[in-house]
């Protein structure tokens, strides 16, 4: 008995564990990240969306949150996860691990178990395309937004997925992508915009008024983004080390900055700070530090906040109000612009070498930035191409087969009567 928990004791150690030994400690950590990560999701952006709709689209939202993640969780399990991960080539996996096939409980994806490590890539495959709802809110058919998310699943998410994690060409490039900027942010953003694009404005826009039906709720759902994003960032370290805690607090440190430059901003040019514009803020600190999470030191994630604050803010106002796209929830300057700038300084950030500042960044050599930057925008440009043009051809499809938007009766009415035949609040 004594030898086993010794044993075991061992086991739990992260410096004397192989690879091809399962370590207790990681094991642990990832099951708790799987669980924040999910959590993200489930309730958390749910609320967040429903909260930024009108009253009679709540429950539409909700319900897409939930049926995207129930599609998106079988399509994993019998042949997503195989496309993502599988050996295939440098674009695409292959069909060796459908159904799990090979893998048992005992099956090891580094010193975790491959159900686990399935599992914790799952949750992000729910929330990405849960994200470009956001895009259309208030005005799909429900029928073609479960389509499209489950084709979308497949052919943008999967493949891009296999370029930056499952050994595909971007990988081998060496881009930095430690959590999702590419795979998650860039891709969900660029899909929201094309979908805007495609199904056209709400009804009113941008002449009437569409404010939160429902900000307590939105900022209950951000609270938990907040707190889901230490799974998201921490538990993509594969590990409970210090690349992990680093990467936590520098999602923490950007968060806060995010928050706070576009409150300051909007204080300075409309008079008042919004929570609205404070959880907004939060969400395009988290989202732009994502890629760079685990590259880049606490200097260098300030940096970051600051700039995600700023850019994300003046990128809202310039596609709304500029460009006059309707993108209902600001995916693409919140999550897409947060994405690309995100990977961008990745590469910058990434090098010890910036100056006099430590704690910037984890890389050897500023010799290396330039290389680097340049690894990162080729990154940013295939998987913004490729996301614009199949997301489009996905639509095209959709809406030739089921059609993708509503009557302007139903807009009218509202989603939660006429889709689901329900009400988000009874108040008689």
């Amino acid at each position: 008995m004594l030898k086993k928990l010794v044993l075991i004791g061992l086991a739990m150690l992260p410096g004397l564990a192989s690879a091809d030994e399962l370590n207790g400690a990681n094991t642990a950590w990832i099951l708790t990240s799987t669980a924040l990560v999910l959590f993200m999701t489930l309730p958390g952006l749910a609320f967040f969306y429903g909260g930024l709709v009108r009253s009679k689209n709540v429950l539409s939202v909700l319900m897409q949150c939930f049926a995207i993640a129930g599609a998106a969780s079988i399509i994993w399990l019998i042949f997503g996860y195989s496309l993502a991960f599988g050996e295939g080539n440098a674009w695409i996996g292959d069909f060796s691990k459908v159904m799990m096939a090979g893998i048992g409980k005992d099956t090891l994806a580094g010193d975790i178990p491959e159900p686990l490590f399935m599992l914790f890539q799952m949750t992000f495959a729910i929330i990405t395309p849960a994200l470009v709802i956001g895009g259309f809110a208030e005005r799909m058919k429900f029928s073609a937004m479960l389509l499209f998310s489950c084709i979308w699943l497949v052919l943008v998410y999967a493949p891009v997925t296999h370029w930056v994690w499952g050994g595909g060409w971007l990988g081998q490039m060496g881009l930095y992508d430690f959590a999702g900027g590419t795979v998650v942010h860039i891709t969900a953003g660029v899909a929201a915009l094309v979908a805007a694009i495609v199904l056209g404005p709400r009804k009113g826009f941008p002449t009437t008024a569409m404010p939160p039906h429902n900000l307590t709720m939105s900022a209950a759902g951000a609270g938990m983004l907040w707190v889901g994003w230490y799974g998201f960032n921490g538990g993509s370290a594969l590990a409970a080390n210090g690349d992990a805690a680093m990467a936590m607090l520098v999602t923490h440190i950007s968060a806060a900055a995010g928050v706070l430059v576009w409150s300051f901003i909007e204080w300075a040019k409309f008079g008042k700070p919004s929570l609205l514009g404070a959880i907004t803020g939060m969400v395009a600190g988290l989202g732009t530090i994502t890629p760079a999470s685990g590259f880049v030191g606490p200097g260098g994630a300030l940096v970051i906040g600051i700039l995600a604050g700023g850019i994300c803010f003046f990128a809202t106002q310039y596609i709304k109000r500029t460009l006059k796209i309707d993108d209902s929830l600001d995916v693409m300057p919140v999550h897409g612009v947060g994405g690309i700038l995100g990977t961008l300084m990745a590469g910058v950030f990434s090098s010890t070498s910036l100056g006099v500042f430590s704690g910037f960044g984890f890389a050897d050599g500023i010799e290396t930035m330039g290389g680097q930057v340049y690894v990162q925008l080729v990154g940013i440009v295939a998987t913004f191409a490729y996301t614009a043009v199949v997301t489009w051809i996905i639509l095209k499809l959709v809406g030739a087969l089921v059609g993708l938007r509503v009557t302007e009766e139903v807009e009218i009415q509202g989603l939660d009567t006429s889709e689901h035949e329900e009400s988000g609040y009874n108040l008689t």
